[in-house]
């Protein structure tokens, strides 16, 4: 992750967290490489949904009562895969590209590329790093390690519902209100809370997943001001690998928390890669500012999950279930 980072923000990458972002989701996902052809059916269905996504924004931009119930239908049928046990990589992978590629499509048309083959390249850069930590730090256990348990939610429809409308309400007002239109990071932060643990798991769970994501953010900004003191690729390089130590040992663990800890660390490469390089036409946001993105996303998340998110706890399901013929 801190090679692909460094590397991307070298070679003058758009936007070069994406890349680290897959690769970490990748390297968290299975302590296994990910096939061949898992990657290149992955890249397929990539190219596949953002071409269409991509399509229906460039068309339908100036008719949003049609473009935004399309993205609600987009989102749902993602969060209904997550909540349903089906969850993995790919899915908040999805959720990124469904984010992505109408606020880019809309908001930046001058990056100078194709907002698919932004993500296809960093998509593609995410599978071959993923694949070099593999073969620098091989896993030598002999067994895959049992992954923890998932919680599969007795009402996946309803579930599913209130997360489309929780981001698709966040999506829409980057669209519509001037001064988030480069905030990004806060429909996808609020992305990955979902994708995190349920705030009926408790209280106790739901204000660990609020000070383990500030943490992040917060590492995110002392990490930034720390490299304006010290520019270099050699500072970037440490910070960013600081930052996979910390936050991204305990996210490969088999626990609980693993899924908290992977958020921290997707907002620590949100806010750390947006204030080293932003997107053309923006400038580098202020501490405040990216603290201020951050809190607004988790607090718009937990606030939204309390009022919608359905209040039946889930039973842990391992995610390898006999079959029974």
């Amino acid at each position: 992750m801190s090679v692909g980072f460094t590397w991307a923000v070298a070679s003058g990458a758009v936007i070069p967290f994406l890349g680290p972002l897959f690769a970490a989701q990748f390297l968290i996902g299975s302590s296994r490489p990910l096939p061949i052809g898992k990657a290149v059916g992955m890249l397929l269905i990539v190219m596949v949904t953002g071409s269409i996504l991509e399509l229906l924004t460039a068309s339908m931009a100036e008719r949003p009562l049609v473009l935004l119930p399309l993205l609600g239908l987009f989102f749902f049928a993602c969060f209904h895969a997550q909540v349903s046990g089906k969850g993995s990589a790919v899915v908040f992978l999805m959720l990124v590209v469904g984010i992505m590629v109408p606020l880019l499509t809309i908001l930046h048309r001058d990056l100078g590329s194709s907002v698919l083959a932004l993500l296809a390249h960093s998509i593609g850069t995410g599978i071959i790093l993923s694949w070099l930590a593999h073969a620098v730090v091989p896993d030598r256990g002999g067994i895959d390690t049992a992954p923890a348990a998932q919680f599969i939610h007795p009402r996946p429809t309803s579930r599913a519902a209130a997360d489309t409308v929780i981001l698709l309400l966040i999506v829409t007002a980057c669209l519509i209100k001037d001064e988030w239109a480069t905030a990004m990071v806060i429909p996808i932060t609020v992305a990955s809370i979902q994708t995190q643990v349920d705030i009926s798991a408790g209280a106790r769970a739901s204000v660990g997943l609020v000070l383990v994501n500030l943490v992040g953010g917060i590492a995110a900004s002392v990490a930034f001001v720390l490299l304006e003191i010290r520019p270099s690729l050699l500072s970037m390089f440490v910070l960013v690998l600081l930052a996979g130590l910390v936050f991204g040992g305990k996210a490969a663990l088999p626990s609980a928390s693993a899924k908290v800890h992977a958020g921290a660390l997707t907002t620590f490469l949100l806010i750390f890669g947006a204030g080293v390089s932003p997107l053309p036409g923006t400038a580098a946001e202020s501490f405040s500012t990216r603290i201020g993105y951050i809190v607004v996303a988790i607090a718009y998340a937990m606030l939204m999950g309390a009022l919608l998110w359905p209040r039946s706890r889930p039973a842990p399901t391992s995610l390898r279930t006999s079959k029974v013929a």
